[in-house]
């Protein structure tokens, strides 16, 4: 196993000042009258850019009804993961398992700051609906498939859409890829797939655009800063990898599980 570590237990305070004043600043701008009206009026465009076809085009409206169902997050979890810990990639074999304790350690991170937040903006009373329930020209996708809604959770609305959770979540996974990640190659297909995976909720309608390029990106930028630039990535991967051992030793004797970088390097 490589032991090189992907993190350093120190507190880089050029970046971590960077990631903290980024995120704050996003807000002030969100908060700014001015800047709400170019939010609104960016947003207000694309909503109708993406949402009017589903209304004629059925092509587009099965792709975005697949994409806006919450069965499909598991595979769009499946894709992200089998990327992060595919050794010899961004990763090398050795420090892929180091590479996923460490992430799942910034998710951990980044749903307590999501939840503080979430506080925040309620007792703040900043939170609003998504464009589907503001604009009555919205097309909804639950009007065309109820029983995918009733049944699959079809995602088209949202009376607490910022920050986009789901955004924050691909932005944060681009972002921890693209900082170990040394090829351009890399970089474009890991922002694509965050990119792409975003949309659903963009052209169902329920999320605005600014839940995801301020909401998302504040949370995600705040989270990473935090957890890769301080000590806490590299405690919390090293005190996960240690009380994980035993458990990854039974595993490498599984068949398939066996043949997993993140199980075993040297397969």
């Amino acid at each position: 196993m490589d032991n090189s570590s992907l993190f350093q237990a120190r507190w880089a305070w050029g970046p971590l000042i960077l990631c903290t004043v980024l995120p704050v600043a996003l807000l002030c701008f969100w908060l700014w009258p001015f800047g709400q009206i170019l939010c609104l009026t960016f947003d207000e465009w694309l909503f109708h850019l993406l949402n009017r076809p589903l209304a004629d085009n059925s092509t587009w409206r099965y792709i975005w009804t697949v994409g806006s169902l919450r069965p499909f997050d598991i595979v769009v979890g499946l894709i992200l993961l089998s990327l992060l810990v595919r050794g010899d990639w961004v990763f090398k074999a050795g420090q892929v398992r180091q590479a996923f304790f460490g992430f799942f350690a910034t998710l951990v991170l980044l749903l307590l700051i999501r939840a503080l937040f979430s506080k925040w903006m309620n007792a703040m009373g900043w939170q609003h609906n998504s464009p589907s329930m503001v604009f009555s020209d919205a097309i909804h996708l639950s009007d065309f498939y109820p029983h995918l809604e009733a049944r699959w959770e079809l995602k088209d609305r949202s009376s607490q859409s910022f920050p986009g959770d789901h955004a924050s979540v691909l932005l944060i996974w681009a972002m921890f890829m693209s900082l170990f990640s040394r090829k351009l190659l890399q970089q474009i297909l890991v922002w694509a797939l965050a990119l792409l995976f975003m949309l659903p909720r963009l052209v169902a309608g329920a999320h605005w655009g600014q839940d995801d390029y301020i909401g998302g990106v504040l949370m995600a930028v705040l989270a990473l800063g935090w957890s890769c630039y301080t000590p806490f990535a590299a405690k919390a991967s090293a005190t996960l990898m240690r009380l994980s051992a035993p458990l990854f030793e039974w595993l490498v004797r599984l068949p398939l599980l066996g043949r997993l970088h993140v199980i075993n390097p040297r397969a």
